[in-house]
C-alpha cells in the first residue's frame, strides 16, 4: 500500500525519538476531541492557536512572540517531515492540505496528523493514476506548493497574534526541510531541495563546515538560561 510506504519511512525515525516524536507515523486518524484541525488555527479570533502559545509560554518560561516562534519550530519541523523522508527516500512525498491537518499538543511541542493525505508521484510510478495520489513533474515543486498552502496561513496568523516575524518562521521551515536531509547525507541534497522549492525558503540556511548555519534565529536564545543552537546566526 502506498501509505504504508510512507508510514514505514516515518516508523524509521520514531524509535530514535520516543516520546519526542511529533508525527503520527500512519498520518492519516480519525478526528477527536484532542485533535485540533489547523484550519481552525487560522480561523479569526484565533483561539485554538492562542491557546497552543499560551501553553508554551507556560512550558518555556518565554514571552509571547518566543513562545510563538517556538510553537513554530516543532510545528513546521514535524508538518515538513513526512514530505522531506519521503522525497530523500521513496520519492513520494505525502501532502497534507490545511483543512485536513490535524495537530495537538504532546511532549514534541506538537503531534501532526491527517484526516486524509495525497501522495505527489513521477509520472514514472507505479503507484500513478491510483486513488489518493497526484501525478507531478517535480516533487520538489509538489513540496512547494504543499508549505504555502499548508504552512503560509499559520504563520500570517501567528504574526497576526503574536508579531513575530514572518522570515523568522520561515526560517524554521527551510531547518525543517534541511535538518533530516543532513542527518541522512550531506548538505547537498539539502542545498538542492531548497533551491528548487525556492521562496520564501531559499537563501535561509547557508552551509557551514559539515553542516549548516540558519540566517535567522529561531528565539530559543530568549529562554533565560539557554545557548543558541549550534546552527543559529547568533553564535556569528
Amino acid at each position: 500500500m502506498l501509505l504504508e510506504a510512507v508510514a514505514e519511512n516515518l516508523r524509521s525515525l520514531e524509535a530514535e525519538y520516543g516520546d519526542g516524536f511529533g508525527v503520527l507515523p500512519d498520518l492519516v486518524t480519525h478526528d477527536s476531541p484532542e485533535w485540533i484541525r489547523a484550519s481552525d488555527l487560522v480561523r479569526e479570533p484565533y483561539e485554538a492557536l492562542q491557546d497552543l502559545v499560551a501553553e508554551t509560554e507556560v512550558r518555556w518560561g518565554a514571552s509571547r512572540h518566543v513562545a510563538a516562534a517556538l510553537l513554530w519550530k516543532a510545528y513546521s519541523f514535524w508538518h515538513t517531515l513526512p514530505m522531506v523522508l519521503g522525497w530523500a527516500r521513496i520519492r513520494r512525498v505525502p501532502l497534507m492540505r490545511l483543512e485536513d491537518t490535524l495537530v495537538r499538543p504532546s511532549p514534541a511541542g506538537v503531534t501532526i496528523a491527517a484526516r486524509d493525505v495525497t501522495v505527489a508521484v513521477l509520472p514514472d510510478d507505479s503507484f500513478a493514476g491510483a486513488p489518493g495520489t497526484v501525478v507531478v513533474p517535480d516533487l520538489a515543486i509538489a513540496i512547494r506548493g504543499a508549505l504555502l498552502e499548508g504552512q503560509q496561513p499559520v504563520i500570517k496568523a501567528l504574526n497576526a497574534i503574536a508579531r513575530v516575524g514572518e522570515r523568522t518562521l520561515w526560517g524554521s521551515t527551510a531547518e525543517a526541510i534541511v535538518r533530516p536531509l543532513v542527518m541522512l547525507g550531506s548538505y547537498a541534497d539539502a542545498d538542492r531541495l531548497l533551491k528548487t522549492i525556492g521562496s520564501p525558503v531559499d537563501g535561509l540556511i547557508v552551509p557551514e563546515g559539515d553542516g549548516y548555519r540558519r540566517r535567522t534565529c529561531c528565539l530559543w536564545i530568549r529562554i533565560p538560561g539557554t545557548d543558541p543552537c549550534v546552527t543559529c546566526c547568533v553564535r556569528r
